[in-house]
């Protein structure tokens, strides 16, 4: 593992910290380097971005970090071209629709971290509220890593009942308790700025989880922001939607059914990103056609 930041006496600390997990963990060699290090690598995490600030939304972020992207994405370019990489500064969606076009690489092996972590969240509470075991529900969260992302409720389940239509562990589907339930989802991350500054703890095990994924091509389906080309007469944008994620990156966009309603939210999700996307500008370096 290769940590590159700019403060390359921080990336310093952090790895001989990690490097001391090593008898619980495994063994694994952590050290700071440049880009010129990652030139073997199979899978580049990028992290690095402006901090959000208490009260400020993911897309305040985005003018600053697109700034910060477009040089990240050229270096990584010029020693790991073959790379993928896993985006995780936010706005995740932009950042990684615009991280697709400055960069040569093809399509999927650009992968934002989507609203994986918005769904761990969203079957962490079903699981409580069911009185289940989180890895027992079923159901994703799609759209924007953000304000308008929604939660297809339509095919949520659990042991194989629709969580709408049929009781589960004794208990009724009670929509008001669920639009609760989905508003904590949604507001999670502001809730968790506001108490200790940042997030970092469930968003570090998604990543993980991410990279073991690919390392093992274990071809899981998660919920992943990358670029559509039509799947729900959407595309020109990256959002989060389940795909099935392998050795080589994204190998298929999963696109279960969706009822008018959620049609129309993830229409009004895609207009947020699309809106933004047009208010900046940002170089395209690459020639040849993407697939």
């Amino acid at each position: 593992m290769i940590l590159v930041d700019r403060d390359h006496k921080r990336a310093q600390g952090e790895a001989l910290d990690l490097m001391h997990a090593q008898a619980y963990a495994g063994r694994c060699q952590v050290r700071a380097g440049n880009y010129e290090d990652l030139s073997d690598c199979h899978v580049i995490v990028i992290s690095a971005g402006a901090s959000q600030k208490n009260g400020e939304t993911r897309l305040d972020l985005l003018q600053r970090n697109v700034q910060i992207f477009n040089s990240i994405i050229t270096e990584v370019d010029k020693f790991c071209p073959d790379a993928i990489l896993l985006i995780a500064t936010n706005p995740v969606d932009i950042l990684t629709y615009i991280s697709q076009e400055i960069s040569h690489r093809p399509h999927h092996k650009i992968i934002g971290t989507g609203t994986m972590l918005d769904t761990s969240r969203f079957r962490s509470l079903l699981g409580e509220y069911y009185r289940v075991d989180p890895k027992s529900v079923h159901g994703f969260i799609v759209g924007e890593h953000g304000d308008s992302e929604l939660p297809l409720w339509s095919s949520a389940s659990i042991g194989g009942l629709k969580i709408t239509t049929e009781k589960i562990n004794g208990i009724s589907f009670d929509k008001e308790q669920m639009d609760s339930l989905f508003l904590n989802v949604k507001t999670a991350a502001y809730q968790i700025i506001e108490k200790k500054g940042h997030t970092d703890l469930a968003i570090g095990l998604m990543i993980s989880h991410l990279v073991k994924t690919i390392r093992n091509n274990q071809k899981s389906i998660l919920p992943l922001s990358v670029r559509l080309e039509g799947q729900y007469d959407l595309q020109g944008l990256c959002l989060g939607l389940p795909c099935v994620l392998g050795a080589q990156g994204v190998e298929a966009i999963i696109t279960p059914p969706i009822s008018k309603n959620e049609q129309e939210q993830l229409n009004n999700s895609a207009e947020t990103l699309l809106k933004s996307i047009k208010d900046i500008s940002y170089p395209k370096f690459y020639t040849k056609d993407k697939v």
